[in-house]
Parts: structure tokens; sequence; C-alpha cells
């Protein structure tokens, strides 16, 4: 980069790149397609998913609170090949990263809620080591959004001062978390939008 000073970025993962890993859409279609209750899963799930975003428990044991309380026909492995299969790409946003990324030298972080297995899975499945230097995911670092100490970490591990970062989140609220903290915050609300406000650091 020529006469332009690098920043750093700051980028959720799901709801931006790619579809929410576990989202309450996903939730309704899982219990259809095994022919469960919903808020029968859906109960304990609002109990123990943070848990699980944190890295304090597995995705077994999360599926052991949540799906299987009682005998079931099916196992642990084809439950979790759906919750996987959930995860699909959104438009346009992540190939025009990479590009825009090499193109410029900005350095991008994602900050994400994520459980363990479904992080390490979208990672590998979408190659988001293409996307970013650096992952501050719940599940490594015990905190989870809006926690602030998750935000902080994150500027400490790219050593930047939070008005040279730009956060983008799909949700209002942990955007203005992130604001909080001396962030250059904005709800992601497109591709558009948000390839227009980061083309103007370029």
């Amino acid at each position: 980069m020529k006469n332009k000073e690098r920043k750093t970025i700051f980028l959720d993962i799901g709801g931006v790149l790619l579809t929410n890993g576990w989202g309450h859409e996903s939730r309704q279609r899982a219990a259809e397609r095994f022919k469960i209750e919903y808020n029968e899963m859906n109960f304990p799930h609002e109990f123990i998913f943070s848990i699980y975003e944190i890295g304090k428990i597995s995705l077994k044991e999360y599926l052991d609170t949540v799906v299987f309380t009682q005998p079931r026909n099916f196992a642990h492995e084809e439950f979790i090949a759906f919750m996987f299969g959930e995860s699909q790409e959104l438009p346009d946003m992540l190939h025009w990263l990479i590009q825009w990324k090499e193109q410029t030298g900005h350095r991008v972080i994602a900050i994400n809620n994520e459980g363990k297995e479904l992080n390490d899975y979208r990672i590998q499945k979408f190659q988001l080591k293409n996307a970013f230097d650096a992952f501050v995911s719940s599940c490594d670092v015990g905190m989870r959004k809006p926690d602030p100490g998750i935000f902080k970490l994150a500027l400490g591990i790219a050593q930047s001062k939070g008005e040279a970062c730009i956060y983008f989140d799909d949700r209002p609220m942990l955007a203005q978390a992130a604001s909080k903290l001396g962030i250059n915050a904005y709800h992601h609300q497109g591709f558009e939008s948000t390839k227009k406000i980061l083309e103007n650091l370029s």
C-alpha cells in the first residue's frame, strides 16, 4: 500500500461471510428432519449453547443435553453431519474479501461466537484462512460477544488502537458493543454496503 495507513478489519463470520452455524432456522429444520418436537430441543439449547460456544463442553456433550435425552433412531454422527451441512457461503462477500485483502494489505481478523467443532469445520470447509490473518473465536478464548473482553483481546492481538480498526457484525447489538471500546463498528446489512465502506479505505 502506498501512502495509506494499514487498517485492521475485524469481521464476524456467521451472517457476514457464511450462514449462521446453528441458528434457529437450522434448529427448526433439524427438528423436522429428525422428527423432534422443536421446543423439546430448543428449551435446553437456550440454556447450554453459550457454554458450548465458550469451549466448556464438546459438541457431543451439547447434543447429549439437547437432542439425545432419550433413545433416538439416529446417531450423533448423523445429526452432526446435518449440523455441518447447514453452513453455506453467502453470496459474493468471501471471494471479494480475499481479493481485496491481497490487493490492499489491510489485516483482517475474525471475531466470532462459535462452538469448537463447528468453528473448525467452517474454517476448513470454506478455506477461511485465505481471508483472515487470525481468528478470535469464542470457543478458543473462553469469551463470547458482547463481552468487552473478546474485543479487547482482538485489539491486543492486532496491536491496534480502536480508532485504527473497523468491525462489521450482522447484529447491531454486537456492533454497538465494539463501538463502546472506540472501534469503528458497522452493522453489516449486505455485501454492497460493506464493500463500499471497505473500498473507501483502499
